[in-house]
């Protein structure tokens, strides 16, 4: 059995694939303080997919990787108000039933595993046309 690697050098290899551009294009992710010695809370960004409602939109979330992070997963709660089913209407939070990676969480996933799947999730025929808020509001 591989050995476990300890929570914080896990977030600085996030970290350092996130400040170093190195993940997806389509979203982003970095630390909310970098005074934050936990490495608990990031700000993270995911470009609207394409042809769907929330082309050029550029929606902002904040992560919080808890004490038991990767072994469990984030809280993600979106700034910019989204109408998707898996996001609260009135806190932005994202529901961890409702979104695959997060119901079936594997340690081996990372926040930008979670960028993407929002990202992809947003983009599902059932989801693409959605009426969105105005853009630029927030939570």
């Amino acid at each position: 059995m591989a050995a476990k690697m300890p929570r914080n050098f896990r977030l600085l290899e996030e970290l350092e694939k996130g400040e170093k551009g190195q993940g997806a294009e389509a979203c982003s992710y970095g630390l909310a303080d970098g005074e934050d010695m936990m490495m608990s809370n990031w700000n993270g960004t995911i470009l609207g997919p394409p042809h769907s409602v929330h082309e050029n939109r550029i929606y902002s979330v904040n992560i919080h990787c808890g004490p038991d992070y990767p072994d469990n997963p984030p809280t993600i709660q979106f700034v910019s108000k989204v109408n998707i089913p898996c996001v609260d209407p009135r806190s932005g939070k994202v529901d961890p039933t409702k979104l695959p990676c997060l119901a079936q969480w594997k340690r081996d996933y990372t926040m930008e595993t979670v960028l993407i799947e929002i990202r992809r999730y947003m983009a599902l025929p059932q989801h693409k046309k959605l009426p969105q808020p105005p853009e630029g509001s927030n939570f």
